[in-house]
């Protein structure tokens, strides 16, 4: 099993980003890359939870996601072609004095078959990057549509 600890700051608010996260509508990915809109299904979604299935390139997972808490989101993987066990993210918001918002994710990947355990394994070790490169470019993508949404 691996854990890797992620940390952005961005301009966007808590607000904002988490409007982004639970955008499950089409072009979902250009702000989440690892979400391809072909993978993409929501089986049930109320006011602070959603049931989806996303992925890409062959991988997928079922995740619930709870907003409930204001300053946290939580992921928990029901079901996937690799991941079971503890799988999940969790995103926490701090909010800054400047304005901006802390971001920290917390990705857990417990392999439940064997490409699964070895995937988990190069994430969390060579493979780290690619996760920070993918929330880099999903606060940067957040950003940019809260600015448009704003004007100029």
């Amino acid at each position: 099993m691996s854990t890797i600890h992620l940390h952005q700051t961005t301009t966007s608010t808590p607000e904002q980003y988490l409007a982004g996260l639970t955008d499950f509508g089409p072009g979902r990915s250009k702000l989440f890359g690892n979400s391809a809109d072909d993978y993409l299904e929501v089986h049930d979604q109320g006011r602070w939870h959603a049931d989806v299935t996303e992925g890409s390139g062959g991988i997928w997972e079922r995740l619930h996601y709870d907003w409930s808490d204001p300053g946290r989101v939580v992921l928990t993987t029901t079901d996937s072609n690799l991941w079971g066990g503890a799988s999940g993210h969790t995103y926490t918001f701090t909010r800054q004095p400047d304005g901006s918002t802390g971001i920290d994710v917390v990705v857990v990947r417990d392999g439940k078959n064997l490409k699964g355990r070895v995937l988990g394994f190069v994430l969390g070790s060579i493979g780290r990057r690619v996760l920070e490169r993918a929330f880099e470019n999903s606060v940067k993508a957040i950003e940019a549509r809260s600015m448009t949404a704003r004007g100029p």
